[in-house]
């Protein structure tokens, strides 16, 4: 006689006449339910490439790349030596690149590092594509409060080849960040019925003032500029976003969040104070949001492309020399030892985030196991927009096998994103111009 088996909850549920229900496990069933865990991803970019510096200068140790190998293992260089804890849990990527990269102005690598873009969009009146993270937003957001969270270092969107944001919709319209911790925590944490009823005033404010430039422009007979049709589709991307956002928390008001502590948060640190805090922070309030499962899909811009932005001046707030965009320009050893350096410092706040999603639990292991980290930019050196670096992190239990350094001569990255999608259970054929996923590589689904 049977007296226990598994099921897979969602399919139960589903099954009671076509209805999904966001339920509890019940034991008292007689069954042993089963429900798998969240996959989730999280993008990190970093402007201005990484430091390869150039072999004359007897600094091959110091290549964010790895150099070198011991005992058939690739030796991690001082650069990303806070990676080395955890080895079996991360993978570089040589040889990536996006097609239209080279045949762009280099600036623009910040704005097609997630999509792809190709040099004519697809639909008149917009440069990009859709970014991977909103890919995976868009089968993940009945799961939970938000779709996606996009975060920056200096909020909004910036502008065309100086982005401020990495996150790009459906419609390929860049989704403004969010950069003050105070603001994601309270978005996140505290969206209550009087918290939403004051945001879907504000909205509805904003809505009007755009109803009335629309109004005024076509009362005096004239046409916005080119420029402003820009900044008035940015900013109608930005109210839908609020929206989107509103709606989700407004199916889940009532149900409430996953217990946890928040007291190790600093919500009073700005991107103009510590810049270690600053990230930490962020990166705090990140796992906390996968932790609760208040989201599946994260962005986070660490830095932004040619000086732009608070994060140019980090690293002279480190007690380096120059500023970030002047050192990855830097040729002499001195410029460029610093510029790995610092390279050093974005490597232990990406490993401090690793660590916090290690020590996070889902229902089958720690939550790095169930979430791929992507970290890279979107050029290797001086705005070079081949050889990618990138770094994958996570995703043991969607089928990665990592402590790998991966190399395969050119190959798209879009390949890579195929990939990862697929790792997530999301079947899409394609993406953007991906032409298969990559093979012989860390994937062992594809």
């Amino acid at each position: 006689m049977i007296t226990s088996y598994s099921i897979d909850r969602r399919a139960f549920l589903k099954g009671l006449g076509g209805a999904a229900l966001a339920l509890p496990v019940l034991d008292a069933m007689g069954a042993k339910v089963t429900e798998k865990a969240p996959r989730r991803f999280c993008a990190i970019y970093t402007a201005n490439g990484m430091s390869l510096p150039k072999s004359d200068h007897g600094l091959d140790d110091w290549s964010w790349f790895p150099t070198a190998e011991k005992g058939g293992r690739f030796v991690f260089g001082k650069s990303t030596e806070p990676f080395s804890t955890y080895r079996d849990q991360v993978s570089f990527l040589g040889g990536l690149f996006h097609p239209s990269g080279p045949k762009a102005d280099p600036h623009i690598c910040s704005d097609m590092w997630l999509t792809g873009a190709p040099l004519h969009s697809p639909k008149p009146g917009t440069f990009n594509s859709v970014a991977l993270d909103q890919v995976v937003a868009l089968h993940t957001k009945q799961h939970c409060r938000q779709p996606s969270l996009v975060l920056s270092i200096d909020a909004g969107t910036g502008f065309l080849s100086r982005t401020g944001t990495i996150s790009y919709s459906l419609e390929g319209r860049p989704i403004p960040a969010e950069n003050n911790p105070r603001r994601v925590f309270d978005r996140l944490f505290r969206m209550d019925r009087q918290s939403l009823a004051k945001e879907r005033d504000s909205l509805k404010q904003r809505i009007k003032i755009v109803d009335a430039v629309a109004e005024s422009a076509k009362a005096l007979n004239r046409r916005l500029g080119k420029s402003d049709r820009e900044r008035m589709d940015q900013y109608l991307t930005s109210l839908d976003e609020v929206e989107s956002r509103l709606i989700a928390s407004e199916r889940w008001v009532d149900i409430p969040l996953k217990p946890q502590d928040h007291s190790h948060l600093d919500l009073s640190v700005t991107n103009e104070s510590d810049p270690a805090a600053y990230y930490r922070n962020m990166f705090d309030l990140i796992g906390l949001a996968f932790d609760a499962d208040i989201t599946r899909s994260v962005a986070f811009m660490l830095n932004r492309e040619d000086g732009m932005g608070i994060s140019d001046t980090f690293p002279l707030k480190l007690g380096l020399s120059r500023t970030h965009h002047s050192l990855s320009h830097a040729g002499d050893k001195v410029g460029q030892l610093e510029f790995c350096k610092y390279d050093l410092f974005l490597s232990q706040q990406v490993a401090y985030f690793l660590k916090r999603l290690n020590e996070y639990k889902d229902r089958d292991g720690a939550l790095i196991d169930n979430t791929i980290v992507l970290f890279g930019s979107g050029a290797s050196t001086t705005h070079n927009p081949v050889n990618l670096p990138t770094l994958v992190g996570g995703g043991a239990n969607l089928g990665l096998k990592h402590g790998a350094y991966w190399r395969r001569g050119e190959t798209r990255m879009s390949n890579l994103f195929l990939s990862i999608l697929r790792s997530m259970g999301i079947d899409q054929e394609s993406f953007a111009d991906s032409t298969g996923t990559l093979t012989g590589s860390i994937f062992s689904r594809g």
